[in-house]
């Protein structure tokens, strides 16, 4: 539980630092381009973990597919609240799918560390 949190706070900063800016369009790029990196750092400092503590328990494969997943459940809800953008059907549709790929990544019988 330890890695899904760790990946879910640092995706938080992730979406933050890459999407954030999108309503400070009358800032300078430069300036926005350091005060992403300035959160994505911190995003590492979480990341990193997670993936170091989480890779025995889950092999790096299974940490790559939660990661995105979890990404894109950040995503949509950052995109609703702080953007509103809200999701189309073809999104959900989309994301749905994206589950049944976690879900077989994940399927029983897939040990950690397995080749």
């Amino acid at each position: 539980m330890k890695t899904v949190l760790l990946l879910l706070a640092s995706n938080v900063f992730m979406t933050v630092a890459w999407y954030g800016h999108l309503k400070f369009k009358h800032v300078d790029l430069w300036k926005v381009v350091a005060v992403s990196w300035l959160i994505a750092f911190f995003e590492y400092c979480l990341q990193v973990p997670a993936n170091r503590w989480g890779h025995g328990q889950y092999t790096a494969y299974q940490l790559k597919i939660m990661q995105e997943v979890i990404t894109l459940a950040v995503f949509m809800g950052f995109t609703f609240l702080y953007l509103h953008e809200p999701p189309r059907w073809n999104y959900i549709v989309a994301f749905a799918l994206i589950l049944a790929a976690v879900g077989f990544a994940f399927w029983p019988g897939g040990q950690a560390g397995a080749v």
